[in-house]
């Protein structure tokens, strides 16, 4: 299941966002968006998980957390 993860602290790090989900199960990958022309975060990222049991026990744990003082927002990515 891919979860998008958005209102990310833009000074956190791929690495960070990982051990966020690791509690929660197996992660199949994990990235955040950057500006291409910048190279900085956008502020938002996607985790996937197989498991979907796992990745909704992440989404109901994770959302709206603190992570650097900032409330995150976590949601399934909606199949179109």
């Amino acid at each position: 299941m891919k979860i998008l993860v958005r209102n990310l602290e833009r000074s956190l790090t791929e690495d960070e966002l990982l051990e966020l989900f690791k509690p929660y199960g197996h992660i199949d990958s994990c990235t955040i968006v950057l500006d291409q022309e910048t190279g900085k975060s956008k502020g938002f990222g996607f985790v996937e998980m197989s498991n979907p049991k796992n990745a909704v026990k992440a989404i109901k744990g994770l959302n709206t957390l603190k992570v650097k003082g900032i409330g995150i927002r976590v949601k399934a990515v909606e199949d179109k």
